[in-house]
Order: structure tokens, then C-alpha cells, then sequence
């Protein structure tokens, strides 16, 4: 029994030795591991394609420190995947719908995509207060017609803030005269753009030196704009089933009070959750309506994925 156990240890060891022999364990992992590495996991630098433009005006890549700014953002949001990736993705479902609405209002379709730098086109919430797809504060919301008050908050409704996007940018346009400017005006807003340009006497986004988040804004817009636009040229590569579809919905009307948005729902052949994702804007989950103000409801056409029991 001894030379039984004492055997199959020598078995067991000589084993041992064979499956580990040229598997190095030093503290890099080793050649093989290296080798690997270097095979399947590579990092490259981007070529800037050189057309690039925003709102129809070109960038100027032959100055240096444009170049490099511009470079950083194509390198940073390439890289960012899993962010980028899920941008690429909503934006599949959103851009059309804000392209329609900013060419309707004669503002470049293009700065959809200052949207989707905001927010990745997610309802949040900035430090700051400024809330839905296109970040609007409270006060600015209001000034471009949004309603916002303790039951409706339209800066969640996706395309009456994209309308009052578009209606911003115009008027930003007008006061700068150029689309640049008018998009780092909503990330400074309109006297901090002003103070800047007066302060360093020139008149062109690429010319002035400002803070960093706003030096980096017009950038982030382009290279998103660029990386979104051509996925499969930055490495990201969709089946046409990756994409978030729009969604097919029709309109409710309501003009009074709803006691009950739940019950409200189920009688829509829906349920709560379901009518908050598709009216992110409607903040209680009542509406007193005192003001008798006419909402269009959207409600989705495909109900098969409401469980039976609601």
C-alpha cells in the first residue's frame, strides 16, 4: 500500500513537470504570454482624415495645436469602447428624428451630435442641473419654450429639447456668425463666449484659448460625428441587429387631469414602466393639469413584449 501511494506521487510529479515545462513564471507574465499579447491585442494611431467640417465649416488642421486637439478626441472616443460603442448604437435610433427637426429649423444636422456628447443621449442629470438629451438648465429650458414645472419637464422629452436645441444654436449663430461658436456657446453659454472673444480680439472658435472642457467641446462633436458616421473605418463593427431601432409609436391626447398614470397605463394595454420610457417627461405618476394644458401620450404599437397579466 506504501508503494502504491509513494508510486503514484512520482506519477503525479513527472506529470506536473511535463505539463508545466517551457511555461515560464516570471513576474511579465513570460514570452509566451508577451507573444500573445502583442499579436492579438494592438493599439494604432488614427489618421486624421483631413475634410473634416462642422456645420459646413472646415477645421484648420494645418495649425498644430488644432491638429493634436482634434487628435486626442478621435483617439479618446476610438478607445472608449464599450461608451462608444453604445453611442453608435442609440444614435441608430435618434439622429434622423434630430436631424429632421435642426434642418427644419435651417441649422446644420450635423450638430445633432453636440446632443450626443451631452448626454450619450440618455436622460441625465449634470451637477449643474442641466437635465435630458440636450442638457438644458431650468432657466434656458423655459427661455426656448420648454415646459417645466413639478409635474412635466419637457427637457426629457427628446425632441420638443431638440427643437429648442436647434432654436438656441440659430440664435447663437446669428450673434457669432459661425456655427463653432455657436456650439461652444452651449457649453459656456453666450457672455462667456463673448467675454473670450472680446477679451483676445479675434472672432473664430479655433483661434481662442479658453478652458478646457469648452477647448475640447467643438472637438469632442467632430470626432463622435466622424466615428459614429464610419464605425467599421474606427474598428467598431455592427450587424444591422446591433442597432437600437426606432421604435413605432402613436399619440394618446389628454387634456385633464389623470388620477392614476399606472391605472392610466393598463388601460392603454401597457404598463407603467413601458409609459415612463417612452414619456420620460412626465415627472409624477399623476397629473393634475390645472392649467389645462393639451400632452400627446406616446404609446408603442408593438405591445407583445407586456406580459399577459397586466
Amino acid at each position: 500500500m506504501q508503494m502504491n501511494i509513494r508510486n503514484q506521487h512520482i506519477i503525479l510529479g513527472a506529470l506536473f513537470l511535463t505539463l508545466t515545462a517551457g511555461t515560464p513564471h516570471n513576474g511579465d507574465g513570460g514570452t509566451n504570454h508577451s507573444t500573445g499579447f502583442t499579436e492579438d491585442y494592438r493599439i494604432h494611431a488614427l489618421s486624421i482624415p483631413t475634410d473634416l467640417t462642422l456645420g459646413g465649416e472646415s477645421i484648420p488642421l494645418n495649425d498644430p495645436e488644432v491638429y493634436e486637439r482634434l487628435d486626442r478626441e478621435l483617439l479618446v472616443n476610438t478607445y472608449w469602447q464599450s461608451n462608444t460603442l453604445l453611442m453608435i448604437k442609440r444614435a441608430h435610433r435618434w439622429v434622423p428624428k434630430f436631424e429632421a427637426i435642426f434642418e427644419a429649423e435651417g441649422v446644420p444636422s450635423d450638430l445633432v451630435y453636440l446632443g450626443l456628447i451631452e448626454s450619450g443621449y440618455q436622460n441625465v442629470v449634470s451637477p449643474a442641473g442641466a437635465a435630458g438629451y440636450w442638457q438644458f438648465l431650468e432657466s434656458t429650458g423655459k427661455e426656448y419654450g420648454l415646459i417645466i414645472d413639478n409635474e412635466v419637464d419637457e427637457r426629457y422629452h427628446p425632441e420638443k429639447a431638440a427643437l429648442a436645441a436647434a432654436k438656441y444654436l440659430k440664435d447663437a449663430k446669428e450673434e457669432f456668425g459661425s456655427w463653432t461658436l455657436a456650439a461652444a456657446s452651449y457649453n459656456m453659454g453666450k457672455a462667456g463666449v463673448s467675454r473670450q472673444l472680446e477679451r483676445q480680439g479675434v472672432d473664430d472658435y479655433y483661434d481662442l484659448l479658453l478652458n478646457s472642457e469648452t477647448a475640447r467641446y467643438v472637438f469632442r462633436i467632430v470626432a463622435v460625428k466622424e466615428i459614429v458616421s464610419n464605425p467599421a473605418k474606427y474598428g467598431f463593427l455592427l450587424d444591422e441587429e446591433d442597432y437600437y431601432p426606432q421604435i413605432q409609436t402613436t399619440t394618446v391626447e389628454i387634456d385633464s387631469a389623470i388620477a392614476s398614470f399606472p391605472e392610466f397605463a393598463t388601460d392603454l394595454g401597457i404598463n407603467y414602466k413601458t409609459l415612463k420610457y417612452h414619456n420620460p417627461w412626465l415627472r409624477e405618476a399623476y397629473l393634475k393639469n390645472k392649467n389645462k394644458r393639451t400632452y400627446l401620450i406616446e404609446v408603442p404599437v408593438d405591445k407583445s413584449f407586456i406580459s399577459e397579466e397586466e
